[in-house]
């Protein structure tokens, strides 16, 4: 028996919602992934990368797979047994850069901060006189902070700057070349407004000078996925893999709506939709996690109040309004919410939807 088609609003911290745009070229008919049309098509995906990244970097492109290889990747390529990496930490995926780094080998010095609160650029410059790798999170989904890219990028010195925008990218503003970011990975299941299954992914020519020549992971190579590419390789066009063809018509388009709408556009909107979330939130009575100042438009983190119980408002938003919102991460689990409004739903009408379903969820629930 066939079941029902679900048509959720996906308001937790991703996936989100496709654009119609993204959703439409996932029908389009299959190429072959050395078509010379989709050849074009990948070529066309890599430049709108390179504008929402904010790069120039010949090596921006889509890896195949999602934005936890992008992560691995990061690293894979950089540091090796012995190798410092400074990774500043004010969430879980913070944490996660800790854990890939130590597989790596590396020598991992954590500049640990508050959940909640953003990064302290001086702090972790100042960790070690001379890594070989500075790492941070621009915007922290498991705690929905921003924090000052920019700033530290100033502050790197000979070290190479990694950065995950997977919840940034194609959202809020980000300007790789101008805040000094060396590798950079995101995810298309957020802002992009694409479904889960490709890594947004960019490295400078400083850092594929100074990568690991031959890293322990053969998929997540740098070195042969740039020949992929083509553009990269300064040279013909080699094979490596099977691209996911489907998925890149589909980030293509998402990224020609995305240009199209102009980037700060997009980011006015993202602004203008958390903004009023928060400030109907605290009106609502609600007190928001993250630290004032800090807060990212598109994922808004929530105390959840004394007495209520996370899951079940949770449960009853997804059966009375087929709305989903995300728990929080680690020892916040079941005390905090994580509400995204993110690429399309990023929009007045999600916003009152939101602030209307929720009073009567915790009421009923």
């Amino acid at each position: 028996m066939t079941k029902p088609l679900l048509d959720r609003h996906l308001f937790g911290p991703g996936p989100t919602n496709a654009y119609p745009e993204a959703t439409t070229a996932l029908g389009y008919p299959l190429l072959g992934h050395l078509d010379p049309a989709f050849i074009e098509r990948l070529d066309a995906t890599c430049d709108g990368l390179r504008q929402v990244w904010g790069t120039d970097n010949s090596r921006t492109l889509p890896l195949s797979a999602t934005g936890s290889a992008g992560m691995e990747a990061a690293f894979v390529n950089t540091v090796g047994t012995g190798d410092v990496a400074v990774i500043a930490v004010n969430g879980l995926f913070g944490e996660r850069m800790c854990d890939v780094a130590e597989r790596c080998g590396a020598e991992v010095i954590r500049v640990d901060h508050e959940w909640g609160q953003p990064i302290d650029p001086e702090r972790v410059a100042k960790a070690h006189p001379n890594p070989k790798v500075i790492a941070a999170v621009h915007a922290e989904t498991s705690t929905g902070v921003l924090s000052d890219i920019k700033a530290l990028g100033e502050l790197k010195g000979d070290a190479l700057l990694i950065v995950d925008a997977v919840t940034s990218i194609g959202g809020i503003e980000l300007l790789s070349d101008e805040w000094g970011i060396d590798v950079g990975y995101a995810g298309t299941q957020k802002c992009l407004g694409v479904a889960p299954g490709l890594a947004p992914f960019t490295i400078s020519d400083r850092a594929f000078d100074r990568r690991i020549e031959k890293p322990q992971s053969w998929y997540l190579d740098l070195g042969m996925l740039g020949g992929y590419v083509g553009s990269a390789s300064g040279g013909g066009r080699t094979y490596h893999h099977t691209a996911p063809v489907a998925m890149i018509a589909s980030l293509e388009a998402a990224l020609e709506r995305i240009l199209t709408e102009g980037l700060d556009n997009v980011a006015a909107r993202h602004w203008a939709a958390g903004t009023a979330l928060q400030d109907g939130l605290e009106e609502q009575g609600h007190k928001l996690f993250a630290a004032e100042g800090h807060r990212l438009p598109e994922l808004t983190s929530v105390v959840v109040p004394d007495g209520v119980d996370s899951a079940a408002v949770r449960s009853y938003l997804l059966e009375h309004f087929n709305i989903e919102i995300g728990g929080g991460a680690g020892k916040y689990a079941h005390s905090v919410w994580r509400i995204g409004l993110m690429g399309p739903n990023a929009n007045p009408s999600s916003v009152a939807l939101l602030l209307s379903a929720l009073p009567e969820a915790i009421e009923k629930a």
